[in-house]
């Protein structure tokens, strides 16, 4: 989709320097050369240089009228997503990525269209009907060339519902529609884990904590006032890095000041966090956040060792006492790379119980919904392999002994952070008491424990 009046825009910007965006063929041809899906085996000066590697999806796509710029592609299951976003100044010098507002609101309508079409990606049809009616959608979620509303999939795809004006002046642009019916609200924090652990003297292991606060608000009027507070517990880390959705009325600034690239200091605001907001019509992320919490919930020791033709694996896991001890699942992932299918196994587990998958690779330790009382579990074992063949799973970093065991648990009603929502403390300014429920969750995002008997890729090394 084309906007002219976009067009017209940066050529007011940049005068004689302007490069126009040329024809969708020229256009389709230079971006599949420059993510080097063709001609990928060819060395190009121009594109594979060392002086131009990318890293970010921001692009410098080259035309018959020059160097086209910023250009935000990335490729996912089969499918690229582009755009080219307006830069509301000069292009030369070129600006800081972070300071080209078009591009967070290019990437966030990127993956409102990805979060809308991928679900169907096997199924061509249903995937056809879907791009064939992306058309209609992006008239109401970027009408004129400014995003308005980037979750695509809570639009309606027939023109029926869409209202010529609202019939309510108040009514913002992201309230698509109006609720009739009894008044409820959702509020969902979903904290995510990352975790890399070594275990090693000169390696600091490392942690970190991303939170979202998703709410579904069904409220009748065009424009109802609603205000949620997240609360902290005395002590807690304070929440950092916050981002708000643009329904938010208004913050303290010092909530939004708050940033984990600083050491933490006295002055720095720690609650409560109140959100003031005009809810859209479907659910929504209220805000993201991460925060510099003192522990991982579960701490690891992973060790692999080559005895001949066999490796002595063992792995020790504990539950940290501050941690809510009822999982909804938890589970260790054994995998073994550049190796041919188990061929015999011996171990002891203290807890749980050990599966060996289909292809016979990986092991599978379940633990459970419970650790032990004593909150420390164990597994020693005796792995031997057969031939490996091409169906067995490989991996550029995990050679020799670097080897990992990975972590997937999810813990309802509990947050890392301590962070939760007063249901009572939620003010929502329209007649009748409406129904709050609010739920929490932490879940393993990339949990590591890697074997400390051999060198493994550091997030960190000391200098």
């Amino acid at each position: 989709r084309r906007y002219p009046t976009v067009e017209l825009r940066a050529e007011t910007f940049n005068g004689s320097t302007h490069v126009p965006v040329p024809s969708d063929s020229a256009f389709l041809k230079a971006l599949l050369f420059q993510l080097r899906l063709v001609d990928d085996h060819v060395f190009v000066e121009q594109r594979d240089t060392c002086t131009r590697i990318n890293h970010s999806s921001v692009y410098s796509v080259s035309t018959a009228a020059g160097e086209l710029w910023p250009v935000l592609a990335f490729h996912k299951s089969g499918l690229i997503y582009a755009c080219v976003p307006l830069v509301e100044g000069t292009l030369e010098p070129r600006p800081p990525l972070l300071s080209v507002s078009g591009l967070s609101q290019g990437l966030a309508l990127l993956l409102g269209i990805m979060d809308y079409v991928s679900p169907s990606r096997k199924n061509e049809a249903e995937m056809n009907a879907k791009i064939g009616q992306l058309r209609n959608l992006l008239i109401q979620a970027c009408p004129l060339g400014t995003p308005l509303n980037t979750e695509i999939r809570s639009l309606n795809s027939s023109f029926e519902d869409i209202q010529e004006m609202p019939a309510d002046k108040d009514q913002p642009a992201w309230r698509s529609s109006t609720y009739k019916g009894k008044p409820q609200v959702n509020v969902c924090i979903t904290e995510k884990v990352k975790c890399m652990q070594y275990d090693q003297r000169d390696v600091v292991d490392t942690w970190q904590v991303y939170g979202a606060v998703n709410c579904k608000c069904d409220i009748e009027g065009s424009a109802p006032n609603v205000t949620l507070s997240l609360n902290l517990p005395t002590n807690a880390p304070p929440l950092q890095d916050i981002v708000v959705h643009h329904c938010v009325t208004s913050v303290d600034p010092a909530m939004l000041t708050s940033t984990s690239a600083e050491p933490l200091h006295d002055a720095v605001y720690n609650g409560p966090y109140k959100f003031p907001f005009i809810p859209p019509s479907d659910s929504f992320n209220l805000c993201y956040y991460t925060s510099q919490v003192p522990v991982p919930p579960i701490l690891g020791c992973y060790q692999l060792v080559e005895e001949g033709s066999q490796i002595k694996i063992t792995v020790n896991l504990k539950l940290h006492e501050s941690i809510k001890n009822s999982f909804e699942y938890c589970e260790a992932r054994i995998p073994f790379f550049n190796r041919g299918p188990i061929a015999q196994l011996e171990y002891k587990v203290s807890y749980g119980q050990l599966d060996l998958s289909r292809e016979k690779s990986l092991l599978v330790w379940v633990i459970g919904q419970k650790f032990p009382k004593s909150l420390e579990v164990s597994l020693t074992g005796t792995v031997s392999f057969g031939t490996a063949g091409k169906e067995h799973p490989t991996d550029y970093v995990c050679t020799g002994n670097t080897a990992y065991v990975k972590l997937y648990f999810r813990i309802p009603d509990f947050t890392l952070t301590g962070c939760y929502v007063d249901q009572h403390s939620v003010q929502i300014f329209v007649p009748g008491k409406p129904k709050v429920t609010a739920s929490r969750e932490l879940i393993s995002s990339d949990y590591y424990i890697w074997n400390s008997k051999a060198p493994a890729p550091m997030v960190y090394k000391p200098l």
